[in-house]
């Protein structure tokens, strides 16, 4: 099972009178400080797994469990404080089909490519103030209802620092759970700005290698790298692409972004290959193309 989290210092999480989470500001996502190689334990069951953090706080590895396929409940803890739960979902040997979806601009409307507005979107804007972006819910649960069993992994290069935000989005919008494939946040020691092509091709190639058994429908949008990423993800690994499809940006989406991507050459013979503006004709396009039913 890989186990992925980051260790973090944080303050108390604020609460509502009605004891929900308190709305959050993008900036409070951040204010958290990395705590570097803690030494992590991992409750699965009655097994304890002792891994290390990264010098950044990130947990990122593979223990062995042995658990019944699907959503399954675990621990953390962190150099005898109290345990955080957290849930992992093990995927059956028998399932052949998974989903793989980016975040901002393909679930959530963030015109996130712009630097400027990416800084305001990640530090300031209040959670409750993004939108989702329409029929992308109702998409994403039909294609797991039709494949049950099926994986539901969200790759994007936000921050671990959001992953509650975002966690906390996804299930307000009805979002089905799934995975989250995050990177850390900060300059790395050759660059000040992490490179999320790369981040998403690591992760894309992993899973290939870890469930060679599974084909992904690989869902973006024409606003960052997502079609020349999946694009060449598709020519390195033919049998782990199920579809793409990828949502085209409103113009005034593309205005805040920066324009569109320009279209990458793919090969017609490998796998469909589907675009739309939102969830609805993306739902559509995949019923031809014999995706969804």
């Amino acid at each position: 099972m890989r186990v992925v989290g980051r260790v973090l210092i944080v303050p108390p999480a604020r609460s509502t009178k009605d004891g929900e989470l308190a709305s959050v500001r993008g900036w409070r996502s951040f204010v958290g400080i990395p705590v570097s190689f803690a030494k992590v334990t991992v409750r699965i069951g009655d097994t304890d797994h002792d891994v290390v953090a990264d010098r950044g706080g990130v947990i990122d590895s593979v223990v062995h469990a042995d658990l019944d396929p699907g959503w399954q409940n675990f621990t953390f803890s962190v150099e005898g404080g109290d345990p955080v739960e957290a849930t992992a979902f093990i995927v059956a040997a028998s399932t052949h089909f998974g989903v793989v979806s980016d975040v901002d601009d393909t679930v959530m409307v963030t015109a996130l490519p712009r630097p400027f507005i990416a800084a305001w979107n990640s530090f300031v804007v209040d959670e409750h103030a993004r939108l989702p972006v329409p029929g992308m819910a109702v998409l994403l649960d039909q294609v797991l209802r039709e494949h049950p069993g099926a994986p539901m992994v969200y790759l994007s290069t936000g921050a671990w620092n959001v992953a509650p935000t975002l966690r906390r989005f996804l299930g307000r919008h009805l979002f089905p759970s799934g995975s989250m494939l995050l990177t850390d946040w900060g300059p790395t020691h050759d660059r000040w700005f992490r490179s999320g092509r790369e981040h998403k091709l690591t992760n894309l190639r992993r899973l290939a290698t870890e469930f060679p058994h599974v084909k992904w429908l690989l869902i973006g949008d024409d606003g960052q790298h997502d079609e020349a990423i999946y694009s060449e993800f598709m020519e390195e690994h033919p049998t782990s692409v199920a579809g793409v499809a990828i949502r085209r940006l409103l113009p005034a989406e593309a205005v805040l972004a920066g324009g569109r991507a320009g279209r990458e050459p793919h090969s017609e013979d490998v796998a469909p290959w589907v675009s739309a503006e939102d969830g609805a004709g993306l739902r559509d396009l995949l019923g031809e193309a014999g995706i969804l039913r």
